[in-house]
């Protein structure tokens, strides 16, 4: 088998990323919060399980049977939308779906509570972006629901927008994510960071005129928060910041000249990877950058065998150009590139503190961002600390 040589490809995404012209996207997967201390869509599921009364564990699993957790609350709303009265399907009355639906999210919601979660990972990506310098906003896009991102950026006072505008019930603006940075008259300035969350957020809440808002805290207890989309088209109202957050994916993708990096993603939404492989295979001169922290997903595989844009790395081994190979051991590798026998990138805490090392900054706005991420860190570390010793 071929080999590929790590030190090359490091010094070769170096100079990516110094293109300051580029339109650069970032898209985060459920391994990124696992890299904080937070379950991934499996670990998830058998959290949100325990958490439930026998009666709505044994109606979930129903539910699951061939199903992820987010395909089974989306099943969970077709059911309360289209069953009336006494009527049941999979033994839920349409009552019974939503009030499931209101507790699974719940369930939900307390799982992916931050408030012990290692914000290092996260934070190094913030100094990155807010030290970046590119023309355009960087557009971070994101599948998961927790706070992890929202946190780390405002602790290091970076800007961005997430397509809502207001503070203690943000109301969603199709228009303003619509917009194109450098052509629209009337656009958010570039200078902020672009954050959407394509499946949702634990802060997102319905309102009864059936729009969803963005809370200043997770939705309340018994409330149902508004993630993942129902893929029903008699909730196509209520579908509104997820298709427009799809669009604008599509359409950030097919940029000209755009790099995109892809970490703590596992490629088992068909849809979204639809997308990716649509767009790298149209946009030649674009670069996609796949960092897998286990084996490679065999679709993405095959993809990047004929998608020469399309790179793939992982511990083991990498798919650049088209063709696959293992890693050759490098002889002085930097710190944080080679650990182990194996490419370092792979993990998101990894990749997050190369990108953040990459970004040019002043030395006065350094030290502080230093400080952010010292001071959160030692924050974390007393947090898991004080509870271990309760």
């Amino acid at each position: 088998m071929p080999e590929h040589d790590p030190l090359r490809f490091a010094t070769e995404l170096s100079a990516k990323l110094a293109t300051r012209s580029r339109h650069v996207c970032v898209f985060l997967g459920a391994g990124a919060a696992r890299a904080c201390g937070l379950p991934d869509i499996s670990q998830l599921r058998d959290r949100v399980l325990a958490r439930l009364e026998a009666d709505e564990r044994a109606a979930l699993t129903t539910q699951l049977t061939g199903r992820n957790l987010e395909e089974a609350l989306s099943r969970l709303r077709r059911i309360a939308a289209l069953v009336a009265g006494d009527q049941t399907v999979d033994g839920l009355t349409g009552d019974q779906a939503k009030a499931l639906d209101a507790v699974v999210c719940q369930a939900i919601v307390k799982e992916l509570d931050i408030a012990g979660a290692d914000l290092a990972p996260v934070c190094r990506l913030a100094a990155w972006v807010a030290h970046a310098g590119y023309r355009l906003p960087i557009e971070i896009f994101t599948v998961n629901y927790d706070l992890l991102l929202e946190t780390a950026l405002e602790r290091l006072r970076v800007l961005y927008f997430d397509g809502f505008v207001g503070t203690l019930r943000a109301r969603f603006h199709i228009e303003l994510v619509e917009n194109v940075p450098g052509l629209d008259a009337e656009s958010v300035p570039a200078f902020f960071v672009r954050l959407w969350k394509l499946h949702g957020s634990v802060n997102w809440a319905w309102q009864d005129d059936q729009q969803i808002v963005r809370l200043g805290q997770p939705v309340a207890e018994g409330a149902a928060a508004a993630i993942y989309p129902s893929d029903a088209k008699y909730e196509e109202s209520r579908r509104v910041p997820f298709v427009v957050l799809q669009d604008r994916l599509r359409r950030a993708l097919h940029q000209p000249e755009t790099l995109v990096l892809i970490a703590g993603y596992s490629f088992n939404d068909a849809h979204l990877n639809e997308l990716l492989f649509d767009a790298a295979a149209r946009r030649e001169r674009s670069e996609f950058i796949v960092f897998c922290y286990s084996a490679i997903p065999e679709v993405l595989a095959n993809r990047a065998g004929t998608i020469p844009n399309l790179q793939v790395v992982s511990g083991e081994d990498a798919i650049l150009g088209g063709v696959r190979g293992t890693w050759k051991v490098p002889e002085d590798a930097p710190p944080g590139l080679w650990e182990e026998g194996r490419l370092a990138l792979r993990d998101f805490g990894k990749l997050a503190a190369y990108l953040a090392r990459s970004a040019a900054r002043e030395p006065e706005t350094d030290q502080l961002l230093k400080g952010l991420i010292k001071e959160a860190v030692a924050r974390d570390d007393s947090k898991v600390d004080g509870d271990r010793n309760g």
